[in-house]
């Protein structure tokens, strides 16, 4: 009969393995985080598109005269009406302040929709993220509209940065205060 020898892992081999595990572990989790912030963001984007519709509308109806229009009647909606579970405010002109009605549009050249940010326990977003503002600005052929502008509408959108916005040639573009990474790639 044969004898066979089983031979099982040292105990350096195992603790390389776990320390290699950690190190991954360590560089997923933060990246996973900011995908998450990121996916919740990216519903405060979809749900600004009402605003935009209504800002794009008014401009359809007559050019900027409509857009002003559509501005202030905007920024008269209550805010109840304007909030959802990742959207504390949107406001044109002015960045909205988390639970509090928009100031009165007193009249822009480029119209941008502030979005501030709800960030609470309940919603998953951090907090230090509450009240932050990404900001969509109408361009009209890459800058912005004007009484003689023709085309359509095309929103740029910007946290911190505005880098897309700028590649793609839109002149009107307005920064808000959410940091880039935790915005989609449209807007950073």
């Amino acid at each position: 009969m044969k004898s066979s020898n089983h031979r099982g892992f040292t105990l350096i081999e195992l603790m390389i393995v776990v320390a290699i595990i950690g190190i991954l572990a360590a560089v997923a989790l933060p990246a996973y985080q900011d995908y998450a912030v990121r996916a919740k963001t990216s519903e405060a984007v979809v749900a600004a598109s009402a605003a935009k519709t209504f800002m794009s509308e008014g401009y359809s109806a007559d050019t900027v005269a409509g857009l002003s229009s559509a501005a202030a009647a905007f920024n008269l909606v209550p805010l109840a009406d304007k909030q959802s579970k990742y959207v504390a405010n949107m406001c044109v002109q002015t960045p909205g302040v988390v639970g509090t009605v928009c100031t009165p549009f007193a009249g822009s050249a480029t119209w941008p929709i502030y979005v501030t940010l709800a960030a609470n326990a309940a919603n998953g977003i951090p907090t230090p993220l509450n009240g932050l503002t990404f900001v969509l600005s109408p361009n009209v052929n890459g800058v912005a509209p004007t009484a003689a502008s023709q085309g359509p509408i095309d929103w740029a959108c910007a946290g911190t940065t505005n880098a897309t916005a700028t590649a793609r040639g839109m002149a009107n573009r307005v920064l808000g205060t959410l940091p880039a990474k935790y915005l989609p790639a449209e807007c950073r």
